[in-house]
């Protein structure tokens, strides 16, 4: 099992590699797109700005890529949202791989919603096996992905109902870091290694 994390200057690389390294999970850290067909999963870490983070994928050649991979594949907080087909952040075209426009909340709540919440499973994937609905996760963000219903593996609640967890034929996708997320991110990374 050969794992990819990309490297296009997300800052939770590290921190995604540190994650599965504590897993027991071999991986390496891959900054050029021709080398991903050496790979059976793929991650695609993400903080930061739609805006500059398509720039650099598109500059380095992943934005053609990404969306033609057959093996399963896992974007991570922005990179969940640059897998939508627009993001409201810096009016940014995005990869679309999964229908649906990334939004900013709108609400007197605070933003960015930051720190655990809750995430109710509405839908079966291997990516959640095992983890029970109404786990606990972490989130850092200001925008969310909305899209189709069909798509949402897991809802959170911030003033909306948002797409917390997504996934589309091989390409899953969690707004929340799994990897700053305690046993249940852990076993969700576990699960995307593993089972998908």
């Amino acid at each position: 099992m050969k794992i990819a994390i990309i490297d296009y200057g997300a800052s939770n690389l590290q921190s995604v590699a540190n994650a599965l390294t504590s897993l027991g999970k071999s991986f390496e850290i891959v900054n050029k797109p021709e080398s991903l067909a050496a790979f059976d999963k793929v991650i695609l870490p993400g903080v930061g700005a739609a805006g500059s983070a398509m720039e650099k994928l598109i500059g380095s050649g992943f934005a053609k890529v990404l969306p033609k991979l057959k093996v399963p594949t896992l974007g991570i907080c922005l990179g969940m949202q640059l897998m939508a087909e627009f993001s409201e952040e810096d009016n940014t075209e995005c990869l679309s791989i999964i229908p649906g426009r990334v939004v900013r909340f709108q609400t007197d709540l605070k933003v960015p919603h930051m720190g655990w919440n809750k995430v109710e499973l509405i839908k079966e994937s291997k990516l959640t096996t095992e983890i029970p609905t109404g786990s606990f996760f972490y989130f850092v963000h200001s925008y969310y992905l909305a899209t189709d219903l069909k798509y949402v593996i897991g809802q959170t609640a911030y003033d909306v109902d948002f797409a917390a967890i997504a996934q589309k034929d091989n390409f899953y996708a969690t707004q929340f870091h799994p990897e700053k997320s305690g046993q249940w991110g852990m076993k969700l990374l576990s699960n995307f290694c593993d089972l998908c």
